[in-house]
């Protein structure tokens, strides 16, 4: 058997040299819910793990020298309210790093980010969750990106004029005509295109019109788990020419295919008996389910058997990590929150994993991906800004 003690310890100090840099946390949105961005109530310098799965202990318990902090809003927010709502999540990264100078710094590129962790800190990036919060304007996209955005998820749960969803009924089949224009101009912007919660067809279209490699920053293996939110075998495939980087999410029901069924079975209970337009009487009633229906088991070692096929299919160069912390109810039963991560890397290093493969899962490919992503922007800098909208190109 694996001398866990040994991995554990091994683990951490990998994890001091090569610290985490995650694609995917949405402490913004959970301080939003929670107390209205009242950071001095909900202060992460202090322990909040009875509301959040994020603190600035937490974060250096777990290794983590890197953060992409989700500027997610809701798809129930549209046109003006969800731009608003996109400004406001910034905000409350700008004010979250004033706040806390010594442990957080804001970075926008690739060697800000490797200055910031040289300086032990964590480096704090920022990504734009669903194409929505920019109201089909480019030149939105603009300002979120010099507002210090570097990704952009081309739709959240549900379909964009311009994009297609995993998670909703098939319009685009892919990118229309502005959905390219968008890709182009992230490419000239140097913005990273995230493929997370797009459909297939958004993906390998998306794939097809980058200049510059992409990014999912929350998705898993498909082939392991059939969600509609993981990644399939022949787009993992085409990474390697693109360049681009899959980060695997530890979200239950997309990593584990009993866990994804026990989901489905849950929420048709809910819809049968459950109560409506109640948040505190579902949570009751989804305890009570639980207590009746145990959840399976989900582990370190599930996040670990979509990260073994991930990289037999793209190669150890094409993978990272997007845990999606704070922003599900539901995380792994030995990684409950952003201390976590120490736990996954003891695992794959028992499973042979070399200290240059977890360096590299760890920040190095991420690193990389913005670094070229930089380099394809200063290639295109003589072009000038779209001004392309929807109408002149989608009719």
């Amino acid at each position: 058997m694996p001398d866990e003690r040994g991995s554990a310890a091994r683990a951490r100090a990998l994890l001091d040299r090569h610290p985490v840099l995650d694609g995917h946390n949405d402490l913004p949105w959970a301080l939003r819910e929670h107390d209205a961005y009242d950071l001095a109530r909900l202060d992460i310098d202090q322990d909040q793990s009875q509301h959040l799965h994020t603190d600035l202990a937490r974060l250096r318990a777990g290794g983590v020298g890197g953060q992409f902090w989700s500027v997610y809003v809701q798809t129930a927010l549209q046109g003006d309210r969800a731009v608003a709502a996109t400004l406001e999540q910034i905000d409350c990264v700008l004010r979250l790093a004033a706040r806390h100078p010594e442990q957080l710094e804001l970075a926008g590129t690739a060697e800000e980010v490797r200055a910031a962790m040289a300086r032990g800190r964590i480096a704090s990036l920022m990504g734009a969750e669903g194409g929505h919060c920019i109201a089909s304007s480019l030149a939105t996209l603009r300002s979120l990106h010099a507002l210090g955005v570097r990704y952009l998820t081309l739709t959240h749960n549900d379909n964009v004029p311009w994009a297609d969803s995993a998670t909703d009924e098939p319009a685009a089949h892919g990118l229309t005509r502005f959905g390219e224009e968008v890709v182009r101009e992230m490419n000239r912007l140097g913005m990273l295109v995230d493929l997370s919660h797009v459909s297939a067809d958004t993906m390998r279209h998306a794939l097809r019109t980058t200049r510059a490699p992409v990014l999912f920053s929350h998705s898993s293996s498909r082939a392991v788990c059939d969600h509609p939110r993981n990644i399939p075998d022949d787009v993992l495939a085409e990474l390697p020419a693109n360049g681009g980087v899959a980060m695997a999410t530890f979200v239950p029901s997309f990593i584990s295919q009993p866990t994804r069924e026990w989901f489905q079975r849950y929420e048709a209970e809910l819809a049968a008996r459950g109560p409506a337009g109640d948040p505190d009487a579902e949570r009751r009633f989804r305890a009570d389910y639980e207590a009746a229906h145990p959840r399976p088991e989900v582990t370190a070692a599930t996040v670990a058997d979509h990260l073994d096929h991930m990289r037999e299919v793209a190669g150890i160069d094409h993978l990272g990590i997007g845990g999606d912390y704070d922003g599900v109810q539901t995380t792994p039963d030995d990684m409950p929150d952003v201390a976590g991560y120490p736990r996954l890397f003891a695992e794959l290093l028992d499973r042979g994993w070399s200290d240059d493969d977890l360096a590299k899962l760890a920040h190095r490919n991420v690193i990389r991906v913005l670094d070229a992503a930089e380099r394809t922007a200063a290639e295109l800098r003589a072009q000038p800004p779209s001004v392309a909208t929807i109408e002149s190109l989608d009719g």
